[in-house]
């Protein structure tokens, strides 16, 4: 395993521990899964993102509420797909 840089390392921390546990595994899991092939826009859009309120994420990754013009596109829709989940047993 690669060692994160400081900044991915903060990301991480933020994605990881949201306050749910199941924002921590919807955005941590995204994040864990994703995160090694971002551009740098697309990490700064994700430090962005994680400064949102969890049911916020949540309904936009689930499709109950209309993403923001600001957060729509790929990331969001590859977020959207939801199989990169992985929860521990």
């Amino acid at each position: 395993m690669t060692e994160l840089s400081p900044r991915f390392a903060r990301i991480k921390f933020r994605a990881w521990h949201r306050g749910t546990r199941e924002a921590d595994y919807m955005i941590g899991c995204y994040f864990d899964r994703f995160h090694a092939d971002w551009t740098e826009a697309e990490t700064t859009l994700f430090e962005e993102l994680i400064e949102e309120e969890d049911v916020e994420i949540m309904a936009w990754a689930l499709g109950t509420e209309q993403v923001p013009e600001k957060y729509r596109g790929p990331m969001m829709a590859r977020m959207q797909v939801i199989d990169y989940v992985t929860i521990p047993r």
